[in-house]
């Protein structure tokens, strides 16, 4: 059962990321300096290889969260969310942070892609925690 919860949460954290990018693509466009058409989208496109990624690295993190949950004793939907949104928000989103002012990023990046690391941890621990 294992193995389920965590595609699941993946798939969740992953489904929740879709819709945090899609509301905030203007901005985070903007924000990550890249060079944009007439029409507000990027002149140079990634293709598939950001998404094979981002489901990859939803899949590790899911699978840690679990282990973590499991070591630990959190085993409710309400642990699982706090749990998860005190990952995002003390283990990852200080790392992009870091990263992100090393290579002068703009702040604003920092808040959108530390958002989502914070709320979409939170999301994985909720479907973790109901598992």
């Amino acid at each position: 059962m294992g193995i389920v919860a965590v595609i699941v949460a993946a798939v969740a954290g992953f489904a929740f990321g879709a819709v945090w990018y899609m509301s905030l693509s203007g901005p985070w466009l903007r924000a990550t300096g890249m060079e944009l058409d007439a029409q507000g989208q990027p002149v140079h496109k990634a293709g598939a290889l950001p998404f094979v990624i981002s489901g990859v690295t939803m899949l590790l993190v899911a699978g840690m969260m679990r282990h973590t949950f499991a070591m630990t004793g959190i085993d409710t939907a309400g642990k699982g969310l706090v749990t998860g949104l005190g990952v995002g928000a003390f283990f990852i989103s200080p790392w992009i942070a870091m990263n992100y002012a090393y290579s002068m990023r703009n702040p604003r990046l920092i808040a959108i892609d530390g958002g989502y690391a914070i709320l979409g941890c939170g999301v994985i621990g909720l479907v973790l925690g109901l598992f």
